[in-house]
């Protein structure tokens, strides 16, 4: 008993005497226990704290918990950072020192907790920024090395945050080439869970890099504490869950550190990419809709910005690049209402002709056999047209056959004393250069440079990485520091990236990266979209930006119109159908346009013309998630709403037919209940207008009752298939 109370008596005098750090957003709260000579201690984050609740939440059950545990002294518990020091010593133990707060140029206010080792010259700042307008906080760690000699960096995770134990679910997404972003929900087990990836050049094909906690049970879209989380980083990384035997979860991000042991010289400092945190008691669709907004204004080049509506040449020639075909594909995509034509991969190659994927990459020079005037005249075809010109490259990546290989096979990614491997290398052939070199930097800076000096006509570059990692080694890095070879590639690929902002902000540029490989918030940034995923069959891409959707906008989801049958699945969708769920995304065509029928060529620029109506709406609304096509209800449907409300887009796809089928009638969300709303379908094939066509609702109905989709369409009989789709546009009086 007297233990007890002695241990309460401490508890209290520890709350007394805590020097809280409280982070704020709009409507949320992040508390950091600061005592200096002290380790941080992470106390709360949820919904904004009042001045009272402040000064009495340790009464209630605080966590403190070290905010960035480290391996030291104690026995068992997972760590955000392990490191060896210049002498040997393996532990680690930082306090407080101070705090130190500033204000960004986009009014963010960043708040460091300075840290120092209790013995050695070795800091530990942990970083948080928050924004004034936004419900997003990113968290971050920077350590500077001070000792008289090298410090080892075994392990190094960005941040931690402990969970309540409880009914704890996580959404996590997984999936591979063309079947990416498959969504996961379960329960928190205990033990560990990890969710990592180890690609090298792209990270987002198998695994993603966030997650989502619903805190009270299963995941539910508007209701329900949840917190999101997504790592911003462009390598290898690895997200933990500890479920131990204290109460709580332990939630771990960062880089992934296998194979990454970093040695830190003295003076050095190493900055950990950021994890953006969100809390929402309105469940996944908030948490959606604060990443969404975050993203569009703070971190997705020209986020705030609309797409043009595009033809991409890939599945229309593939890689049989042709003058003629070029100027026919933009004159098509012109006269249905289009903004932009990109000419995709197999433009280039002089001695070695890009005929094949196994040759050529790193020759960035005209094939003039195929363009016979060249990328100049395809820009004056595009401006006769009255379109814009985009190009393909793929400049971090080159072949064995090339003559960048034959002239610089030092540039390449390879192991000292070992054969090249090709097993599994696109072609047989393609190699990734190492980007750790800074006349790899030059060169990859140089082949974009070239284009945008040399024809200042190209307004959009796809920017494509084919390939893993799989000869790990740097002919760059010394010896000693082969482990540094995963970190110091997207280190060298971050100045180049910013070399080509800095003098080029205005191109656009798509991510892409054998589909959606590269979807991450790490590396949007630098480019405004990236490519969902290879896989362009309509009813896949209903699951794929479903998933997507959870933490990225539509305006960053490139979503294109494809041929019939698909060229991955072979499954016959019909257009309309086809054209409803590319326009749930930036919309866009994947086609050659002259197979069309004159008939699908009009109903997709009627279509096209709907979508520049509704375009501010999809790419810069708020997204509500109605019903999940994972749900296997035999439907799945989203809307988008205007920030003032006095829009929305509803889209309703139909999964799956069956004779007499039923199916569940949907309710919308996000809507004003007390404007008056118009409905108007977009995109109609039918003979007869829908029932509610023109009519009137509130905007409460709407959201109690919804409106009955009808399980076909009333077409003529020749027309009729077993797909069913409808998009409606809801105007406020």
């Amino acid at each position: 008993m007297k233990q007890s109370i002695l241990i309460l008596s401490m508890m209290t005098a520890l709350a007394a005497q805590a020097d809280y750090v409280h982070i704020t957003t709009p409507n949320t709260s992040m508390v950091i226990d600061a005592n200096v000579g002290q380790p941080a201690k992470f106390v709360y984050y949820g919904d904004k704290l009042t001045g009272n609740d402040l000064s009495t939440m340790s009464n209630a059950g605080a966590p403190w918990r070290d905010a960035y545990p480290t391996f030291g002294l104690t026995s068992g518990q997972e760590t955000a950072m392990s490191v060896t020091h210049a002498d040997g010593n393996i532990t680690l133990m930082p306090a407080v020192t101070g705090v130190e707060t500033a204000t960004e140029a986009d009014g963010a206010t960043v708040t460091t907790i300075k840290m120092t080792d209790t013995y050695y010259p070795f800091d530990v700042n942990l970083k948080y920024r928050a924004y004034p307008d936004e419900d997003v906080i990113e968290a971050w760690t920077e350590v500077t090395n001070r000792e008289k000699g090298t410090v080892t960096l075994t392990e190094f995770a960005s941040a931690y945050m402990p969970l309540r134990y409880g009914p704890v679910w996580m959404s996590q997404f997984y999936g591979t080439w063309a079947n990416e972003a498959r969504l996961e929900e379960a329960p928190l087990p205990h033990g560990m869970k990890v969710i990592k990836n180890k690609d090298g050049a792209r990270n987002a094909h198998t695994s993603r890099g966030e997650v989502m906690f619903s805190l009270d049970g299963a995941p539910q879209e508007n209701s329900g504490r949840t917190i999101g989380a997504a790592l911003c980083y462009t390598g290898n990384y690895e997200l933990r869950v500890d479920t131990d035997d204290s109460n709580y979860h332990h939630f771990f991000a960062g880089i992934s550190p296998d194979n990454s042991a970093y040695h830190l010289s003295k003076g050095e400092t190493f900055v950990t990419p950021p994890v953006a945190f969100s809390y929402s008691n309105e469940g996944k669709g908030g948490i959606s809709r604060n990443f969404h907004r975050w993203g569009r204004n703070h971190r997705l080049a020209h986020g705030t910005e609309l797409r043009d509506i595009l033809l991409n040449s890939w599945e229309g020639v593939y890689l049989d690049i042709k003058e003629p075909e070029m100027a026919q594909m933009m004159a098509d995509i012109a006269s249905m209402g289009g903004e932009l034509f990109v000419m995709d991969d197999g433009w280039f190659g002089a001695k070695y002709p890009r005929v094949q994927d196994n040759s050529s990459l790193g020759d960035w020079v005209v094939d003039t056999n195929k363009l016979p005037n060249g990328i100049q005249g395809l820009c004056d075809e595009a401006k006769k047209n009255g379109i814009k010109f985009g190009i393909w490259i793929e400049p971090e990546m080159t072949t064995t056959t090339s003559e960048l290989y034959e002239q610089h096979p030092e540039y390449v990614l390879r192991a000292s004393n070992r054969d090249l491997n090709l097993n599994g290398a696109r072609g047989g052939t393609q190699l990734v250069l190492d980007m750790a070199n800074p006349k790899v930097q030059d060169l990859v800076f140089q082949v974009v440079d070239t284009l945008l000096t040399k024809y200042p006509e190209i307004a959009y570059i796809k920017w494509d990485s084919n390939s893993a990692i799989i000869n790990h080694g740097s002919q760059y890095l010394t010896a000693d520091n082969q482990s540094h070879h995963f970190i110091d590639y997207h280190k060298g690929f971050a100045k180049t990236l910013d070399r080509i902002r800095a003098k080029y902000p205005d191109v656009v540029i798509q991510d892409c990266a054998s589909g959606g490989g590269r979807a991450n918030w790490g590396y949007l940034p630098w480019f405004d979209e990236f490519w969902v995923s290879d896989n362009t069959d309509a009813l896949q891409r209903v699951y794929m930006q479903w998933g997507t959707s959870h933490f990225f906008p539509a305006v960053a989801m490139a979503s294109h119109i494809s041929n019939a049958p698909n060229h991955q699945t072979f499954r016959t969708v019909p257009l309309k159908y086809r054209t409803d769920v590319a326009m749930s995304g930036r919309l866009g065509m994947e086609i050659q346009p002259k197979i069309m029928s004159d008939e699908e060529k009009d109903q997709t620029r009627k279509a096209i013309a709907q979508y520049k109506e509704v375009r501010p709406v999809v790419q810069q609304g708020d997204l509500y998630r109605l019903l999940s096509p994972y749900d296997k209800k035999g439907a799945a449907s989203l809307m988008y709403v205007s920030p003032d409300k006095d829009e929305a887009v509803y889209f309703w796809w139909k999964t799956e037919t069956f004779v007499n089928q039923q199916l569940p009638r949907v309710p919308m969300a996000g809507l004003d209940p007390d404007k008056v709303y118009v409905v108007t379908e977009l995109n109609r094939i039918d003979n007869e207008p829908l029932s509610y066509e023109g009519k009137e609702f509130t905007g409460r109905f709407l959201m109690s009752n919804g409106l009955e989709m009808p399980l076909d369409h009333n077409v003529d009989y020749h027309k009729r298939n077993d797909w069913a789709s409808r998009v409606l546009r809801l105007q406020a009086k």
